[in-house]
């Protein structure tokens, strides 16, 4: 076995704080008793939070999958138009489940290294004079995440509009039912079985974005994505987006040179230094590899990321320039020199 901690620096699921598996790791309650209603409006208040919203939240204990099938379920009947744009492979996931549940479902058809164009969407809306177009239905991140929690809880925030929508929407929904939720939550229990210990571990991720405030965790991410840009751009790489205003600060994809495969070498990478880099997905699978760097992450960690995957460039003979941890290195220093002058004159 190698020394040290596994690098998880895949996409999603993030790594777990400490502190969230300790509040894990903690005898499972009554879920119909007091102290799991405690629990429980502690968690829906707080996710409200998170999602800036003063409108309802709801919690299944599922993956992403589940909640997407929800926000289709509860809105929408059976042959409705919808409107969605093939920006990768979880926009095409998504575009596959809507077919099955018998929407009819126009993709806007994409390269995978753009994000939504906001003007053809508008352009096919306004030639929608028939108004048959029910919703739009828009991948915002081509990735999963969490919020520094294993695999298992996904949300559905609801508006106003939403909620009215679901009064009148003919998909078989029995599970996904937001009614069925909405209820037992406004007194901080669920319609079933929930995932009680995954619960205490939200209520935990929640506390610890909240202490360090929402604002200095965007911040946080945004600068370890430029960052690792940075790095990428100074080994000569290429990064799969091709729009600066649609990068994602939880992410980067990495294109690989013409002739050698992604997944050879983050399995280099996974051997030899312990470090899960993420695959290319689908029509990308061996041609891009993922590097994640959010959640629970700091300078320091994302340092030890980019010489791993310096490193391991090498020792895949993968063509590339040397220098990106400096150039990376250079620019979390120059931050880091910013934001404490900024706290000074504050």
């Amino acid at each position: 076995m190698p020394a040290g901690r596994h690098f998880l620096q895949i996409p999603g699921p993030t790594n777990v704080p400490d502190r969230i598996l300790r509040a894990i790791d903690r005898p499972t309650i009554d879920h119909r008793g007091p102290e799991f209603q405690r629990l429980g409006k502690e968690v829906l208040a707080g996710i409200q939070r998170v999602f800036q919203t003063r409108h309802p939240v709801v919690i299944y204990p599922a993956s992403g999958t589940g909640a997407w099938e929800a926000a289709l379920v509860n809105t929408l009947s059976a042959k409705d138009k919808v409107l969605m744009v093939e920006t990768g492979h979880f926009a095409t996931l998504w575009h596959k489940m809507a077919k099955k549940l018998g929407l009819d479902a126009e993709f806007i058809p994409g390269d995978w290294r753009h994000g939504v164009n906001p003007a053809l969407v508008a352009e096919r809306l306004a030639a929608d004079k028939a108004h048959a177009i029910k919703a739009v239905c828009v991948v915002h991140n081509e990735t999963s995440t969490g919020l520094m929690l294993p695999p298992g809880l996904s949300f559905n925030a609801l508006s106003p509009r939403a909620l009215e929508a679901s009064k009148s929407a003919g998909l078989a929904r029995s599970f996904w039912d937001w009614s069925e939720m909405l209820g037992p939550n406004a007194s901080g229990f669920f319609p079933y079985t929930p995932a009680t210990n995954l619960l205490y571990g939200l209520r935990e991720s929640i506390a610890m974005l909240e202490e360090e405030g929402f604002a200095n965790v965007f911040a946080r991410h945004d600068r370890h994505a430029e960052a690792t840009r940075r790095a990428v751009r100074a080994w000569g790489l290429e990064l799969l987006c091709q729009e600066a205003a649609e990068y994602s600060s939880s992410l980067t994809a990495v294109m690989m040179p013409a002739g050698h495969d992604a997944d050879r070498f983050r399995a280099v990478v996974l051997e030899r230094f312990d470090m899960s880099l993420g695959q290319g997905l689908s029509k990308l699978s061996g041609k891009i590899f993922r590097i994640g760097h959010l959640g629970d992450f700091n300078d320091l960690m994302l340092a030890g990321t980019l010489a791993g995957v310096e490193m391991g460039l090498e020792l895949a003979s993968v063509p590339f320039r040397k220098g990106g941890v400096t150039a990376a290195l250079e620019h979390l220093a120059a931050e880091s020199r910013r934001g404490r002058g900024d706290r000074q004159a504050a």
